[in-house]
């Protein structure tokens, strides 16, 4: 299981104090150096975080792969076109949420989320789907022209008991193993941690990636991003 890195909170800090730093692009570059397969980042409609200068950059400097999380807006389909990310991940998006907070309704939005995706594709850019291990999800995602999809972890990531935990890892298996069958490849992320991976790990054969932030930067405020990626990659070994 390999390690992609959201550097959405490295901008969250900068911007707290509308200063130049810290900058999510040498957070980036650091993260990849570490051994990092890939860096995130979440260019939302308000900008709270990521801004359009700093995706730029990243395009310019990410060595390994750019997934750009978004909405599916016309406003972002043509920055997606434009920039040219290695990877778009639709998610859902509500300006009052503190971060995301659940899987894309890919039922409810079937018919808006077809066009886009084949607009995404026409410009060869891959689409990844971020939903909830829900088997009728997956085989929507597809039927829709996904190539990926990210399972939502925010459940799991929550659970203490252990049943619960193994039930829920259950869930995921199963997502994981149908997305595969049908073609797709698998990543997950969401709330997951420096603890909770432990489990995690044991879908390492369905799931080939993990999406991790919010951990990794706190514990970069203590540590550095060198160490914090380097320590989050040896427990998933």
């Amino acid at each position: 299981m390999q390690l992609a890195v959201n550097v959405d909170h490295i901008a969250t800090l900068r911007n707290a104090r509308k200063e130049q730093e810290p900058d999510p692009t040498t957070a980036a570059h650091l993260a990849e150096l570490a051994g990092a397969v890939g860096i995130v980042c979440h260019l939302r409609e308000d900008r709270r975080h990521i801004c359009d200068h700093d995706l730029l950059l990243l395009r310019k400097t990410v060595k390994t792969k750019l997934d750009l999380e978004m909405a599916a807006t016309e406003e972002m389909l043509r920055i997606a076109i434009q920039i040219k990310p290695d990877l778009v991940t639709l998610v859902p998006e509500r300006r009052e949420e503190l971060t995301t907070e659940g899987g894309l309704d890919v039922k409810a939005l079937h018919n808006a989320l077809a066009p886009f995706i084949a607009e995404l594709a026409r410009h060869e850019i891959p689409t990844s789907l971020f939903i909830e291990a829900d088997l009728e999800l997956v085989r929507l995602s597809a039927e829709l022209g996904a190539t990926h999809i990210e399972l939502h972890t925010g459940t799991y990531s929550r659970l203490r008991k252990a049943d619960e935990i193994q039930l829920e890892l259950l869930r995921l298996r199963k997502a994981a193993s149908l997305g595969r069958d049908l073609g797709l490849r698998v990543v997950a992320g969401h709330g997951l941690n420096y603890t909770n991976i432990i489990a995690f790990k044991s879908l390492s054969d369905v799931i080939e990636e993990v999406s991790i932030g919010h951990a990794i930067i706190a514990r970069a405020a203590l540590v550095g991003i060198d160490r914090a990626v380097r320590d989050m990659i040896e427990l998933l070994r």
